[in-house]
Formats: structure tokens, sequence, C-alpha cells
């Protein structure tokens, strides 16, 4: 029985998720057929997720009824048969409600199918002389070994109808021995690492993600991206995703020299360090921007407005946007204001209001403040409903405010005066001061965000509460 001709590309779904059976046309004539066994355009424009493969492997079978797996890998694998037939059997063997889900089929030449990593693997040939290959999308390592999950061929609860019986078929001593579905540990899910996971911003992730086993946080002590072999640091085939909380933040000593050198050190250098692991490895990068790689020129800022940074910060905080969008996998959230655990401007401000002081602060500077708290949720957001990658503004809703009117809020929910603060513009607040540029408008268009499904909650709101736990500690 030879392969079916002159069939259009489809892509079938089947019960196990991310298992995709394909159609593959397969052109033929008296001298035998050729056939596109992979074509990137053509198999993404069906459906198909370019997986990255970097290897190609192709497996001779001398007799029918051979018999291999089930194995599940912890990379994804794109099937196909180059002579013969096979008998397919899959089953679901990753952490999760699908654990168990067993699809089988008949694959011959015109046919293909997609297995992602941990759902076993399994064939059976039912010709002589059968081949098939697959594309993998990574090598192995002595440190994905840990990752391999393997179930009986004559598991009863797989219950695989084997068209050829086990008794009669040639199977290896190994796959004899694999365990019973009882007794398999399913292969996790990738993790996901929060890296400068002791800032303000990491300090959130740590709250919001804290019931996750799935993911590790580390310090710059513990991961230090400017420490050389970065790609050495982690086994980072068991990671799915990196989410980049680390920054030189300093606006005003980004200006100096040595202030200089750190941020560009720290947003741009390290922020290639890791855009190269993540390209590298098939990682989704997470990276949080700034307001500051605008000149604050418009009222409002969308996504693809074009970079026009005024200081040191802003150049490095756009240099490492700029890199990291070369990242396939990428989300870029781009904030304003930051507010959360640690010195902040609000913090700051009820201190003042505690001490009786009547400060001046600037009322020219326009935008709205962003609690480290929603950053997390954006993020656990984006990550959890597969958000389109890209740049997303983040920051918390409501009318655009300065400095200035926060400052007044502050005090009044401090029982403060808002006649206590006095409004001031950039120009004389700064006269006479070593301080970088800022940009005047900062607010942040949030339609993108807002048509993700993520809905900011008020400023107004998450300010109130800030300060109701400052004066309460």
């Amino acid at each position: 029985m030879g392969p079916v001709f002159s069939k259009p590309l489809a892509a079938r779904e089947t019960p196990i998720p991310g298992v995709v059976l394909f159609d593959l046309p397969v052109h033929g004539d008296n001298r035998g057929w050729f056939k596109e066994n992979w074509q990137r355009a053509k198999m993404t424009a069906a459906g198909l997720e370019d997986f990255g493969p970097v290897q190609n492997n192709i497996s001779f079978n001398e007799t029918a009824g051979t018999t291999r797996g089930i194995h599940a890998e912890p990379w994804d694998k794109f099937i196909s048969v180059a002579t013969g037939r096979v008998f397919g059997a899959w089953v679901d063997l990753r952490e999760g409600p699908s654990f168990g889900a067993v699809f089988t089929a008949e694959l011959d030449p015109s046919t293909a199918i997609f297995i992602p990593r941990g759902v076993g693997n399994a064939f059976q040939t039912l010709e002589d002389g059968t081949a098939y290959t697959y594309l993998v999308n990574d090598h192995w390592s002595a440190d994905a070994q840990d990752q391999y999950v393997f179930l009986n061929l004559a598991d009863e609860t797989a219950g695989i109808a084997w068209p050829i019986p086990l008794a009669d078929a040639e199977l290896s001593d190994k796959d004899r021995k694999h365990p019973r579905l009882a007794g398999v540990r399913p292969l996790a899910p990738r993790k996901t690492l929060v890296v400068g996971a002791d800032g303000q911003l990491g300090r959130a992730l740590r709250s919001a993600l804290a019931d996750q086993p799935s993911v590790e946080f580390a310090s710059r002590a513990e991961l230090d991206l400017l420490g050389g072999d970065l790609d050495g640091a982690r086994p980072w085939s068991a990671y799915g995703t990196i989410v980049n909380a680390a920054a030189y933040t300093a606006v005003d000593a980004a200006e100096t020299p040595e202030g200089r050198a750190d941020a560009w050190a720290v947003n741009v250098t390290g922020v290639a360090a890791l855009a190269r692991v993540a390209s590298a490895h098939r990682l989704t990068l997470v990276h949080i921007s700034s307001d500051y790689v605008f000149d604050g020129s418009r009222e409002e800022h969308p996504e693809d407005e074009p970079l026009s940074p005024l200081g040191v910060y802003g150049q490095t905080k756009a240099a490492g946007d700029a890199i990291v969008a070369t990242v396939p996998r990428h989300y870029i959230l781009r904030t304003s204001w930051v507010i959360g655990e640690g010195n902040n401007f609000v913090r700051t401000m009820a201190a003042l209001a505690g001490r009786g002081i009547s400060p001046s602060v600037v009322d020219d500077q326009v935008g709205r403040l962003t609690f480290t708290e929603d950053i997390a949720g954006a993020i656990v957001h984006l990550l959890g409903t597969g958000a389109p990658y890209g740049t997303y503004n983040v920051t918390n809703d409501g009318a655009p405010q300065s400095w200035a009117d926060i400052a007044a809020e502050v005090y009044a929910l401090c029982g403060r005066d808002r006649g206590d603060v006095t409004g001031v513009s950039t120009a004389e607040y700064f006269a006479g001061k070593d301080a970088a540029p800022r940009p005047l408008q900062s607010t942040l268009d949030l339609a993108k965000l807002k048509a993700s499904g993520f809905v900011p909650v008020p400023a107004a709101d998450r300010l109130t509460a800030y300060v109701a736990g400052l004066t309460r500690a």
C-alpha cells in the first residue's frame, strides 16, 4: 500500500492537547513520489507553531511488527513516514487534566504528526522495510535525562489495540520493563525563572506566584546576568519562560560616568545575555520597560510610538527594548511611575506628611502610577492566556495626574491638607541640580492591554490601599 496522492495540506486536531495530525501533499507518477516533509512557511500557515527543529533523525525497521515506545521526551517532535506504514500510539504523560489521554492513527508517507514535549510516542511497523523520520527541537544532553517519562506498551489503562499483538512483535527488553500508568511520574510543565527577584517587582512576583511550584526565583547573587557563561548557568531545556525583573533604575545617577556604565551593563548587556539564551532555547522572555523610552512630546503614548529617549537611563531602556524585540517569543511590558515594596515616591510623601513638612512637588510631569502587584498580575495574565507576543503598556487606570496631584492625594490620605503640597515646574524644581531630563507626558495608552482581557485597577484605589498599609505599619 503506497501513499495517498494529491491530498491538500491540512491539520487535524486530536484528543491530546497540542498533538496535531497533518495530511501532506504527495506528488507521484510512474517514477515514484515526492513530498515536502517539513515546509516551515506552509506548516505555520496551517497552524503549527514554528517549533525550531535542530535535528533530523531516521529510524529504519527491518520487519513488520517492530514496536518502539512508549517514550516521552523533553522536546517536541514532528514525525512522518518515509517508506512503508506504521501504527502510531500517543499517550499524554504530562502533568495536568489530560494525563493518560490516548490517540492512535495509522501513518503512511502522506501523513505526519506533531508531538509536543511530554507526550508519549510509540510506533509499530506494518510493513517490512519501514522507515520514519522525526525532527526534534533540542539536542540530547545529560541534564535532560531526568525529564524522560516512559510507559509500558501493554498498559491496561491506555488499552492500545496493537494491530500485531505484542507477544508476536519485536520489542526491546527496556520497553518491556517500563512502568504501568499508575507508576508513572508525570512530566512537570516547563519552569519559569524570575530574575532580579529581590527588587520591588521581584517581591511582587514572589507573592503572586508563591503557590506555583514550577516557578523559581533568582536574586543577582544567585544568577548574575553579567557573570559570564549564562548559557551554562541553568539546564534551560527544563524552562519555558524567563521574567526579567532586574534593572538599573537610578535615573539621575545614570548621567554620571560610573552610573552610565552601570546602567548600560544591567539594562543592555545583561538583557542581551538573556535574549541570547531565550532565542537559543525557544524560551519566552518577559521584560519590563519604561515611559522614559519616550521624550514625552505626546499626551498619550501607544506601544508603537518610535523610541525617543531623552537621557542615559531612557537610552538604556530603549536599547533593551530593541534587543528583546528580536526574541521570537517576547513580552515587553512598558510601565510608568512604579510603586511597590521599598523606597518610592508615595512612601517619601507619606513620610514627609507624617513629619509635618510641606513640600514643593513637580506639577508639569503627567502620567499614571503603576503598582507592582498589577505589573505582576499583567505578567501572569499575558502568560496564562497565551496573548500575542509583543509590547504592552501596563499601568494602573484612571485620569492622568501630575506628581503634585499624587502628593496632594497622599497628604489627604494621611490626614493632612492638600494645600500643604505646592506645585512647581520641572525647570524650577531642578534648577541648579544635576538631574536627568524627564519626559513631561508619561501617560501610556492601555487599549491593547484591555483588549487582551486584563482590566487594570484604578490607580486611586491602589493608592488608597497602599497609604492605608503605610499608616498601619
